[in-house]
């Protein structure tokens, strides 16, 4: 048995979306299927527990901080982010350059975890305002090609499908086939190489990271910047490759991932 007033009020909650930020209650009560008055019984509610917060002047809504504190809450509360902050600290400190951690969520990743080194250096340089919350579209970003390369190929398939391959930077790969090409390299190497992607100078280097099925459930990353490091990819690769494998392994142990069963999908 269920509540219908708590259903509405997360399909309410669920309307809101990083393409659709602020609504009002006609576009509100349109996407949950509700008249407005109901609506906006529900939207008074969710305002007043800080759900949702109003615009005073446009008298629009969007999500408030309450979301971000049950957000937070949730990725915290991941085995995985408690299991893998001690190493990519240490990855990052020995490297001198960020270390994400993110999971796959339809066609887009989301940080789940994000570490600098205290030694300063390249790795401040190229945040481009990412944090534990971010999202950015997989096909672009070395942790989403490497989770989009062990999914299932019908998974696979649907989530290519619902990917707008736009240009985002100097060398995006924008056509389909040439991004399953280099997914089947990733998925034999087990390594995923960007280079300049997503961003004008930005290179970033990922492994996976699997859970005691064998299933790849995360990826890891190292970022790095032109600006700050300006050679061969191939030798950011050389130099980052084996410390990027050694941590996505210690923390995929520490799922209690043991190296006997490897499963193709994520």
């Amino acid at each position: 048995m269920t509540s219908q007033s708590l259903e509405r009020g997360l399909l309410i909650l669920s309307t809101f979306s990083e393409a659709r930020p602020i609504l009002g209650i006609a576009d509100l009560a349109r996407s949950a299927g509700l008249n407005k008055s109901t609506t906006y019984r529900y939207v008074a509610t969710l305002a007043k527990l800080g759900y949702v917060q109003q615009d005073p002047e446009t008298k629009k809504y969007s999500l408030g901080p309450r979301v971000v504190d049950l957000g937070f809450a949730a990725i915290n509360s991941m085995e995985i982010t408690r299991v893998a902050a001690r190493h990519l600290q240490a990855l990052s400190d020995e490297t001198g350059y960020a270390a994400s951690m993110a999971v796959l969520d339809g066609p887009d990743i989301v940080y789940v975890e994000r570490r600098r080194s205290g030694r300063g250096g390249g790795g401040f340089a190229v945040d481009l305002n990412l944090h534990v919350g971010s999202r950015l579209p997989a096909y672009c970003t070395s942790m989403g090609k490497v989770l989009l390369a062990f999914r299932e190929p019908t998974a696979l398939r649907a989530l290519l499908d619902r990917t707008d391959f736009a240009r985002r930077g100097p060398r995006t790969i924008t056509a389909r086939e040439q991004l399953v090409s280099a997914l089947e390299r990733v998925r034999q190497s087990g390594i995923a190489v960007n280079d300049e992607e997503l961003a004008p100078g930005l290179r970033s280097l990922a492994a996976p990271v699997r859970d005691r099925s064998g299933n790849v459930v995360a990826a890891i990353n190292i970022a790095v910047h032109l600006t700050t490091w300006n050679v061969p990819v191939d030798s950011v690769v050389g130099r980052l490759e084996g410390p990027l494998r050694r941590t996505a392994a210690e923390i995929s142990s520490g799922l209690g991932f043991r190296g006997g069963n490897l499963c193709s999908s994520s």
